[in-house]
């Protein structure tokens, strides 16, 4: 056990560590320790090798009370962890010792967005007068940086997508004359800014701005947003190319970005073990699938720099981000190493000089079994769509999907909480029950968890509710019998309206650079 003391003199030191709070991402947001990793102790079998490569890598657990940490280390104990150990009392002993607790998502990522802003004096445009200069069809290029998905759901009208890992390669190809003015926006602040400061590293003598507070601020500004945009970047031309290698050769050169050969990121990888390594290949998900660096996570630049804590969770650890070359990988290094992250580097040459190098080659993305699926599927009986009879249908899968259509009948609990929910609805434990999830993996293991708490007759629905559907069964559809608190799905400001968006904004824009703010982003701070 940890007492809160002892886990600050943890997060403060110099050894690489790991801190994971395994609550559901919606009490993470409504309340957590700074510079810590949401993980959903039901995401544990599948996400904690890439997230923790080295065994012996102290890793401390929070929850909300002490309760749910202490199942999360015996699930890392037997996935080969060294030196797991529990914040005694959770979040709850935190607070009572007086320490912080910030709120909201991705903090780290923001407060270096408003540290970009101040200290690089990002300019700015205001909502209302860069509709006034489309009205007026000023030579402009507008930007979304964020994902396409995102963009496509709503976008700044005539917006181009060009996520922010990709600008410096491709602006090229969508700016020809040097008076264009520049626009990029994302949903917020975070991203646009860092996307315009990638631009104006590269010396353009092109007006480049952010639109203020993003896609909120055009919508709070009752302008109207554009739905259902498909316009993308070109590939980069030769001319684009040359472009953006002058420029990261002198941005590697500023910042003291490192360039690692094929045979010293080898030795880095094989070493894994002793040492905690992320490859990262930061280019679009169509390249990614096509060939990687075996071993490699995809975080494409801009969003690996937007949610730094989603993606990695040792301080400490060694990157290596990796490109086709050396443009992308040498501008997300650099503001890796602008946001103080110690040992970063780039692949020289990149996926090609790995391939040479007689490096592992993979292509599609990676879906390894999660830890425990072998004895769990060689233990679990499995149940036809046709043949459940009169059991219990229990839906371990993700809230929204039970909400968009599940197995009539079915309640919901949140796998994380099965042992301390499932005594509510089925206390008999010799009585039918049978799991599901949206593909059957979650309920798979679930079904050993029930196992080992005495449930006789526990039997998955094979293939999950994505089988129910193929079979031509009919779903039922709403949150008919949710069991459980649905906190492990976090809608965006702007999927929850106005005051959403507004608190949002007045909390993100007064952050401080220990991730707190003076305003209240959520009302429950629990």
């Amino acid at each position: 056990m940890l007492k809160p003391d002892a886990l600050a003199g943890l997060m403060a030191s110099d050894t690489p560590h790991a801190v994971l709070d395994v609550r559901e991402r919606g009490a993470f947001e409504r309340g957590h320790v700074f510079r810590t990793t949401t993980l959903p102790r039901r995401q544990l079998e599948f996400r904690v090798p890439g997230l923790v490569t080295a065994p012996a890598t102290p890793i401390a657990l929070i929850d909300a009370d002490g309760a749910l940490a202490p199942l999360a280390a015996t699930t890392l104990g037997a996935m080969g962890y060294r030196d797991v150990r529990v914040l005694d009392g959770g979040l709850a002993a935190w607070r009572a010792a007086g320490r912080r607790v910030v709120q909201g998502l991705n903090v780290p990522s923001k407060v270096f967005g408003e540290r970009a802003l101040h200290e690089w004096g990002t300019p700015q445009i205001a909502p209302h007068e860069l509709m006034r200069r489309i009205d007026k069809r000023d030579d402009l290029v507008i930007v979304d940086s964020r994902t396409f998905e995102e963009y496509h759901r709503g976008c700044i009208p005539g917006s181009i997508s060009v996520p922010g890992g990709e600008l410096v390669l491709r602006i090229g190809e969508l700016v020809e004359r040097p008076e264009t003015t520049i626009v990029v926006h994302c949903g917020g602040r975070t991203r646009s800014y860092i996307g315009a400061e990638s631009l104006r590293r590269m010396r353009l003598p092109n007006p480049i701005v952010a639109l203020e507070n993003g896609t909120m601020g055009w919508e709070l500004a009752g302008l109207t947003l554009e739905r259902g945009a498909n316009r993308t970047a070109p590939a980069p031309g030769s001319k684009s190319h040359v472009q953006a290698a002058a420029t990261a050769k002198r941005v590697a050169a500023e910042d003291g970005v490192r360039s690692l050969g094929v045979d010293d990121v080898r030795r880095l990888w094989d070493a894994r073990r002793e040492r905690n390594v992320y490859l990262v290949d930061v280019r679009t998900a169509d390249e990614y699938e096509a060939d990687h660096v075996a071993g490699s996570i995809w975080a494409p630049g801009g969003q690996a720099v937007q949610a730094t804590d989603d993606y990695f969770a040792v301080r400490g650890a060694s990157y290596v981000f990796i490109c086709d070359g050396f443009v992308r990988s040498v501008m997300t290094a650099a503001w890796f190493t602008r946001m103080g992250v110690p040992d970063v580097a780039v692949l020289a040459g990149g996926v090609s000089a790995w391939r040479d190098g007689g490096g592992l080659i993979e292509s599609g993305q990676p879906a390894p079994a999660p830890f425990g699926w072998d004895a769990a599927r060689a233990a679990a009986r499995y149940r036809k769509p046709g043949d459940l009879g009169a059991a219990l249908v229990v839906d371990v899968g993700m809230s929204d999907a039970y909400a968009r259509g599940h197995v009539p009948g079915a309640g919901w609990i949140c796998r994380s909480r099965l042992e301390s929910k499932i005594p509510g609805v089925g206390p008999d434990r010799t009585r039918p029950i049978v799991l599901t999830c949206e593909d059957g993996v979650a309920s798979t293991l679930a079904a050993a968890t029930l196992a080992g708490l005495g449930y006789k007759e526990v039997s998955v629905l094979e293939g999950g509710t994505r089988a129910w559907t193929d079979a031509g069964r009919p779903l039922e559809e709403g949150t008919t019998r949710v069991w459980d608190e649905a906190d492990d799905v976090v809608l965006k400001p702007y999927q929850r309206g106005r005051e959403a968006m507004e608190a949002y904004l007045r909390w993100e824009e007064a952050l401080d650079p220990d991730g707190t703010s003076p305003h209240r982003l959520l009302k429950d701070t629990r």
